[in-house]
């Protein structure tokens, strides 16, 4: 009777064996990225011109800036540069699209813009305006607008 039981038991694993296979696993849009060290770029910024803005210069530098926008919006070498959340984006056409660059690609004449052309000083949040709150105010102070 027990060999019964063995015999019977061989022969329920063997005929179950197919069912008891793992099935295989299929994906068809499935990736894995991984950023050591290296944040994601941040989105770009929601500007949108209809129409090409009116550009003045800004003395003594070869950069435009639109002072009619109510963003950083800089031309310099047939490109279009801006500042936003911290960051800076480059266009080649001045309605977008545009695309995140390392503070190291933008030009050093767009970063020696001063901060006076800027309609978001660096430094300070796209809600904020005027000096950070805890900037003195006292004689002799001056302010430096820290990224």
């Amino acid at each position: 009777m027990k060999r019964m039981l063995i015999f019977a038991s061989i022969v329920i694993v063997a005929a179950s064996g197919p069912a008891l296979k793992p099935l295989p696993v299929r994906a068809d849009n499935f990736s894995i990225g991984v950023n050591i060290g290296a944040p994601s770029p941040p989105p770009p910024p929601p500007i949108a011109i209809a129409a090409p803005p009116p550009l003045v210069v800004v003395p003594g530098t070869p950069v435009y800036y639109a002072p009619g926008l109510s963003v950083n919006f800089f031309s310099y070498g047939r490109r279009y540069y801006t500042r936003h959340n911290g960051a800076w984006f480059m266009a080649a056409n001045y309605s977008g699209p545009w695309t995140f660059i390392a503070v190291e690609r933008v030009p050093r004449p767009v970063l020696a813009v001063p901060a006076s052309y800027y309609k978001v000083p660096p430094g300070h949040m796209k809600k904020g305006g005027g000096p950070p709150p805890k900037a003195g105010h006292g004689k002799g102070h001056r302010h430096k607008w820290i990224d």
